[in-house]
């Protein structure tokens, strides 16, 4: 309720002017609740352009219509669009707390486990490097319109995934899967972030996730009865999605393109003049920068994984070719957005800004860590500590509710502090004490208490890291630039994630049938560790046996390996955290409240806008 009450108060008409020849860019100093004027003093404002019915010309068509239609919905849109919102997000999670741990009985059953950290990698590269194009689309596009790509990949994926025969079917729907998920995330980000102030947005976030309190601990149950000898199996449990995702969609993806069309009506929205050509689409979604950042990332950090599944390993030649090339793409990504785009995908002065590059490297050094400690503890947890699927699905999500919870918890000492860089400190810490906690913790005599309380003593820590590096980089750049470092920031957090994939995956592949091999004594039989390093559902020997708790103590050191490499990554976040900006979060969007400014070059001329 306050969140919208707060928000709803901006909707007033005021006078606004602003003088032909002022400038306001992200870097420039302001004082809270006012904004400067071209002879260097200050004139109060109490709202936006939004608030007076005016939409500029200069302004991207997606973020346009966004504003356009914020002038004509009030307080019941609000309330409609965070319905919607809410609706989405409940089927968000149902998704990803269920085709997760689906994912991993898809792979044994094409026996294909071992290389399951290849196809993660490849999932969260794709999760990651699609971020910025959908976020700048949705500028092109609109909001509503992008929502419909984001649908339309999730129900092919479901279609693959459930008709799938072989394991390139269902790779194939998996990066379908990605692109789905990852535009529907952000998107969702997207639209929270253009309809609150800095203040409550960290808050809005947070409570956006409330469903992940309760979803995993219900999608426990539901995959307990799919994958049981007597269920409907995984085909099934995704294919039901198919139905319901799109349903619970339409809610907001209707109410985005109805108050669009009532503002078209009314005559807010100014159109342009002339049909854009398929040049200047390509040139405003910045195709050179995208093709850059996404092959530049999937070759530098795929074959890492897929190193460890070749003959020669290291030593294959195209390996090294890919590595090699993916970080020659990488090197001129800066250099082509600065100097060739015209409408950059990444605007180079974010790598000039504090704020901004602190954040992306925070965010990216948690994800890592999370990913490289949870991307076989479903695997370690069902073979080595004998838990069922429920049980093990509880292990797997207990990081994930408290981190929902803790975000809440952190978004509203933001609101009541208005700072946030103590609180982002005070996270790392605890992060950085929990990983140095799970060496020990995680083995496989530490009784069940201990793995849970790990668990959650993570998911505080990275919670609070999430909200408050993300709302640090928004504060950063004007509303024209939202959709786009919210898309780059959340992007470091996936690509921290990729990494962390990779990384597990070359000490899965490179370490288990080695210690395997090692515990299980010389008269180990190959068959069983071929058996056991491909798949989870096959036969293991009884608990309780040598064999056993030889299986249970090679899968632990393998998941310890992983946990060292956790401990490091969070080293350099906590030296971050001490250069990181405080600055205060203002009452109201300050860069927004004259003009909505862009900070492209290209575009440094404002022009008078009156409104009574």
């Amino acid at each position: 309720m306050g969140i919208l009450n707060s928000i709803s108060k901006t909707f007033q008409p005021v006078i606004i002017l602003a003088p032909e020849t002022t400038t306001i860019t992200p870097s420039e100093p302001t004082i809270e609740g006012k904004t400067p004027n071209n002879e260097n003093n200050y004139v109060e404002v109490e709202t936006d352009l939004k608030s007076a019915g005016v939409v500029r010309q200069d302004l991207e068509s997606g973020v346009a219509r966004v504003e356009a239609a914020q002038a004509v919905w009030g307080k019941r849109g609000l309330w409609i669009v965070a319905a919607g919102i809410g609706m989405l997000m409940l089927m968000y999670e149902l998704d990803n707390t269920t085709v997760y741990i689906y994912n991993t009985y898809a792979l044994s059953s094409f026996n294909q486990l071992s290389i399951g950290a290849a196809l993660s990698t490849a999932g969260v590269i794709v999760f990651a490097v699609v971020k910025p194009p959908i976020a700048k689309l949705s500028n092109i596009i609109g909001r509503g319109e992008t929502y419909c790509f984001t649908i339309s990949c999730y129900i092919l994926a479901y279609i693959l995934f459930a008709s799938a025969k072989t394991f390139g079917a269902y790779a194939a729907g998996y990066i379908f899967y990605c692109v789905g998920q990852s535009g529907t995330n952000i998107m969702n980000d997207i639209v929270i972030s253009d309809i609150t102030t800095a203040r409550w947005r960290g808050l809005a976030i947070a409570v956006s996730f409330f469903p992940f309190l309760f979803m995993p601990w219900i999608s426990a149950f539901i995959i307990n009865s799919v994958v049981s000898p007597n269920g409907i199996g995984w085909k099934w449990g995704i294919g039901m999605l198919a139905i319901l995702m799109p349903f619970c969609a339409s809610f907001i993806i209707g109410t985005l393109l109805y108050y669009q069309h009532k503002a078209k009506k009314t005559g807010i929205v100014i159109a342009t003049s002339d049909k854009m050509t398929v040049y200047e689409f390509f040139s405003q979604i910045d195709l050179g920068g995208t093709l850059l950042f996404s092959f530049g990332f999937a070759m530098f950090l795929l074959p890492m994984t897929l190193a460890a599944s070749t003959p020669q390993g290291w030593k294959t030649p195209w390996i090294a070719a890919l590595i090699a090339l993916g970080g020659a793409f990488l090197i001129a990504l800066p250099f082509y957005e600065q100097r060739l785009a015209k409408h950059p995908l990444v605007p180079f002065y974010y790598f000039k800004n504090t704020a901004i590059v602190i954040s992306g490297t925070l965010l990216l050094t948690d994800a890592l860590g999370f990913s490289v400690t949870h991307s076989y503890l479903y695997p370690w947890s069902t073979i080595a500590r004998g838990l069922s699927a429920r049980d093990a699905t509880f292990l797997q999500t207990t990081n994930g509710v408290m981190q929902t919870l803790s975000s809440i918890i952190g978004g509203i000492v933001m609101l009541k502090t208005r700072r946030y860089k103590w609180l982002v400190m005070f996270a790392v810490s605890i992060r950085f004490i929990g990983y140095c906690v799970m060496i020990r913790l995680r083995g496989a005599e530490n009784p069940i208490a201990e793995l849970f309380i790990v668990q959650l003593l993570q998911g505080f820590g990275s919670g609070v890291i999430l909200i408050g590096t993300l709302v640090s980089a928004q504060i950063q750049v004007p509303h024209s630039q939202l959709a786009q470092i919210t898309a780059l920031i959340l992007c470091c957090n996936f690509l921290g994630s990729s990494i962390g994939a990779s990384i597990s995956g070359g000490i899965y592949t490179n370490t288990l049938k080695d210690d395997l091999a090692k515990q299980l004594g010389a008269g180990a039989d190959q068959t069983l560790i071929d058996s056991l390093y491909n798949s989870i559902t096959g036969v293991v020997p009884e608990w309780g046996s040598p064999e056993r708790e030889s299986i249970n103590a090679a899968y632990s050191n393998v998941i310890r390996y992983m946990t060292y490499t956790a401990v490091g990554s969070m080293v350099p976040s906590f030296i971050l955290t001490w250069f990181m900006p405080n600055m205060e979060l203002p009452l109201v969007d300050i860069l927004d409240l004259v003009l909505d400014v862009e900070t492209d070059r290209s575009n440094s001329d404002q022009n008078n806008l009156v409104e009574s």
